[in-house]
């Protein structure tokens, strides 16, 4: 009988059932072989039939490193030496227990070693065993279809998911071992964290002097004292050395490239890293990525060689300091390293699952000029990544192995966070990096203020020339431009300087010379971004207090221009508009270059700091327990990737998700909205209803030939000068469709032709096309804002509203459409155009509003539907109109 061997040269053996029962066929055949203390050859491409070990770890090895090449006869397995090593009969089916996610995790992991198919195999060490025992493992006497692995990473998946405490994970276990006495189960959290931390890619501790002037690594690592202060490199009681040696500072670093190869070997996520790609704009007036930007394809040009693989990475980077412990008075700064990777689709790239920590520098002390001392294991990666690359293994293109390099493109930071990265002093007379020594800037009652900024208007621009403003006319150009040669050259000058922050060495404070500007370091990067603001008012003297970067965007383009109008006069306040616009734009204009703003602003990444607040679960030891945390949550995260009947990250429905609607003949009856909130009923006259109901015929696109057909009828027989035969129409039209007999009236068109219910659905909330909808009552009680709509008319104009009710209309046959009844806002020259609301705000006294209107306007104006449906004009004398909420 020939032997099935095809099972041994498959390449991706967790996500092959062949493989799987292939090696169960294999360990039944050598397993009456074993030695008397139950050891056999192992036939791994590691071991190659030279080391010897029991079935369990046979089958471990086997799994992890392949089947070894040029084994054709199993001679030391049960295989006579005179057998055939045919492979055309197929293997035995079956298993230990049914397959379950873990094995593609588990694949994809080991996969992820780029020696996994070469002779001698990998080497890594067994840190895999103790998963494939539990991936073996029955969860319990009897269940076939749930491993102990995969019980256990789901369980903890739902812990971070739902933020368990860890007391709370060990009361759980407690109760499942007593609930199911068989249960084989981990007896703690600390027994499953060490288990999940086995799949994760982990982190290096790296010492650090007490006085931030050097790291205990590389050169240094075997070294007790620092080599620029002496100071003991150990924390000392009485002047000598307790019994363990604990270390003044650890930096905890998170090495990007296992990190970037996982993204490529992971099958979820290797199609996205082309994205940039396959995916862009092909419309060139188009831009939603980084990639459209004119820097990313300078830097493409300037690089050919590394954008002629698709797969090669670009990195952003960004760094700021946050206080581990909330709001509390303790004055304590750790400073996160985050990368983010822009290979990635737009929707994705920026959110908190894939952004990669790499370094997290400890506090209590801001790093401030010695940041350089802490990036220089990040800088020492980055640069390996970019001149030699690393082996990586691509899952989308067969498992293939290519040479990935990264590219970091820029940095996004806060100004004060610039200071610490670029080297360049966000303080005194030469704060600004862009002016240089250029900048404009004198000494008032002791502070530094900064003027002279007519400089940059055009040399014929009024202003230049107005009085008003410091009593002098500006004849001065726009600050110099300085190339790259001038920056080199002024870094040349910098003395270098002691790091550190010792008294007696690098933290002297050192006065700059004219020569050095205010350059502190030699190092340059670019720098580069609304929570609920009543929280940032101080109670006592409305002052703004602990505003995040968006905040102030914010502020500055929206919330100023209206704000201000009603407490100054105009010319302040058409100035202060103006100043926010220029803001606005000059926001606008850096998209031209690195693509969409949101990407490069340090909002996600100010988000990304409240997760890492989360992990704290040891006041003592911040850094410590952000660090655990992370690499339990990366493996979690991982892991989730894979689960499909559970919810997590990927596959839960967004917070305004409104659902699978089903496809209809008519396209009003394919409502997209999903009414929220309490049901409540509303009794309509007929006057209402009747406007409702022509309302959903005019607006059904189906119908239109009958609606021309039915008014070409009423001219014949009402005659051409009839005065009110579109009142007739809208009156007459639905008994009109209702008698009609044609063969292609179909069940929907007979249910809307059919009168609704004088009795309608009311809710105060809805969801439709992903945005969230709410009635202006209660509005009033939330502290967002979601009942201000705007639609375009028969013309150009735009008609703003203010949401009143969200009411739902029932036909025959379960059919049913949802309306927003609304109030509308009239203005006396309808004709012209109010696009958006920053031309409103410069032309408002064009506009003819009463007081209470005029509030309103400014109130809702910039709130927006998706909606595009015709407004009849002659509707608009009555001051509540519905508005279909289905429209795209």
């Amino acid at each position: 009988m020939t032997i099935d061997k095809s099972w041994t040269t498959i390449r991706r053996r967790g996500s092959s059932n062949e493989f799987w029962n292939g090696l169960q066929h294999f360990l039944q055949m050598a397993k009456p072989f074993v030695n008397d203390r139950g050891f056999i050859k192992c036939p791994c491409r590691r071991c190659l039939n030279n080391a010897s070990h029991q079935l369990e770890e046979l089958e471990s090895h086997i799994f992890r490193n392949g089947f070894m090449f040029g084994y054709n006869q199993w001679i030391h397995h049960g295989e006579p030496a005179t057998g055939n090593a045919g492979t055309t009969v197929a293997g035995p089916s079956g298993g230990i227990h049914e397959r379950d996610e873990m094995f593609d995790v588990l694949d994809d992991i080991i996969s992820e070693d780029v020696d996994d198919d070469a002779v001698g195999g990998p080497s890594s060490n067994d840190q895999y065993d103790d998963l494939f025992a539990a991936l073996r493992s029955e969860l319990y006497p009897g269940v076939s279809s749930f491993s102990s692995l995969n019980f256990l990473v789901k369980l903890m998946h739902l812990k971070v998911l739902n933020k368990w405490t860890n007391k709370s994970f060990d009361e759980l276990l407690k109760l499942l071992k007593l609930a199911f006495p068989k249960i084989d189960l981990v007896e703690s959290h600390y027994e499953a964290k060490k288990l999940m931390t086995k799949m994760g890619l982990g982190y290096s501790s790296i010492h650090v002097c007490k006085n931030d002037c050097a790291l205990f690594w590389k050169e240094n690592s075997l070294k007790d004292t620092c080599p620029v202060c002496s100071e003991s490199r150990w924390k000392l009681q009485s002047g000598k050395r307790s019994g363990k040696n604990v270390p003044h500072k650890v930096l905890r670093y998170f090495p990007v490239g296992p990190r970037l190869k996982r993204l490529f070997a992971t099958s979820k996520t290797a199609k996205l890293m082309r994205w940039h790609s396959t995916g862009k704009s092909k419309d060139n007036d188009v831009m939603r990525h980084p990639v459209d930007g004119k820097l990313w394809q300078e830097f493409d040009k300037r690089h050919p060689q590394f954008a002629g693989d698709v797969r090669n990475v670009r990195l952003g980077l960004a760094a700021d300091g946050f206080n581990p412990f909330g709001n509390m008075s303790l004055s304590y700064s750790m400073w996160p390293v985050v990368l983010t990777t822009y290979n990635l689709p737009p929707w994705i790239c920026m959110k908190a699952e894939y952004l990669m920590l790499s370094l997290l520098i400890p506090g209590p002390q801001s790093p401030g000029k010695d940041m350089d001392v802490f990036l220089r294991p990040l800088i020492d990666e980055l640069k390996e990544l970019w001149v030699h690359g690393l082996d990586t293994r691509d899952a989308a293109s067969e498992n293939s192995v290519f040479r990935m390099r990264a590219a970091l493109l820029w940095t996004v930071n806060d100004f004060p966070a610039r200071s610490s990265l670029s080297g360049w002093s966000g303080q005194g007379y030469r704060a600004c990096p862009t002016c240089n020594e250029d900048t404009p800037s004198m000494r008032v009652i002791g502070k530094t203020a900064y003027f002279g900024h007519r400089r940059f208007l055009p040399t014929n621009h009024h202003w230049r020339s107005n009085l008003q403003f410091d009593g002098r006319t500006e004849r001065k150009r726009p600050p110099r431009r300085f190339s790259t040669t001038d920056i080199l050259e002024q870094l040349r000058r910098v003395k270098t300087g002691i790091p550190g922050k010792h008294p007696s060495y690098g933290g002297v404070k050192r006065k700059r010379g004219d020569d050095e500007l205010n350059w502190r370091k030699k190092i340059k990067f670019p720098d580069g971004f609304a929570s609920n603001l009543s929280k940032n008012v101080a109670q006592n003297d409305s002052r703004l207090l602990g505003l995040k970067s968006h905040d102030c965007h914010v502020i500055m383009q929206r919330l100023l221009p209206v704000g201000c109008r009603s407490l100054v006069n105009k010319n302040i306040w058409s100035t202060i508009v103006e100043l926010c616009t220029f803001f606005k734009q000059l926001c606008a204009s850096t998209a031209i270059l690195g693509g969409p703003v949101h990407m490069r602003w340090m909002y996600p990444f100010e988000r990304y700091l409240k997760r890492l607040k989360d992990y704290v679960r040891n006041a003592a030891k911040p850094e410590g327990s952000i660090a655990e945390g992370f690499v339990v949550d990366e493996a979690l995260t991982f892991c989730s990737r894979y689960f499909d009947d559970v919810e997590t990250r990927f596959n839960r429905p967004d917070r305004n998700d409104d659902g699978i609607h089903p496809t209809r003949q008519l396209s009003v009856f394919e409502s997209q909205c999903k009414p929220l909130g309490k049901q409540s009923y509303v009794e309509l006259d007929n006057n209402d209803r009747d406007k409702a109901e022509f309302y959903i015929l005019n607006n059904s696109p189906e119908l239109e030939p009958y609606l021309n057909e039915h008014k070409q009828e009423l001219h014949v027989r009402l005659g051409e000068g009839c005065l009110n035969i579109n009142e007739v129409h809208r009156t007459e039209f639905i008994y009109a469709l209702h008698r009609m007999q044609a063969p292609e009236v179909t069940t929907e068109l007979l249910s809307l032709s059919s009168k609704t219910n004088m009795v309608v659905s009311s809710y105060p909330a809805c969801i439709v096309n992903g945005v969230r909808f709410v009635t202006h009552d209660r509005d009033v009680r939330l502290r967002t804002q979601n009942s201000g709509v705007s639609v375009p008319g028969t013309g150009q104009e735009m008609f703003y509203g203010q949401l009143q009710q969200i009411l739902e209309f029932s036909y025959l046959n379960g059919f049913s459409v949802v309306l927003f009844r609304c109030k509308w806002f009239k203005f006396t020259n309808a004709s012209r155009p109010v696009t958006d609301d920053s031309s409103f705000l410069n032309d408002a006294d064009e506009v003819e509003l009463s007081e209470e209107e005029d509030e309103s306007v400014e109130e809702y104006a910039d709130e927006e539907t998706d909606a595009e449906n015709e407004i009849d004009t002659e509707e608009d004398d009555d001051d509540r109109s519905y508005h279909a909420s289905d429209s795209d």
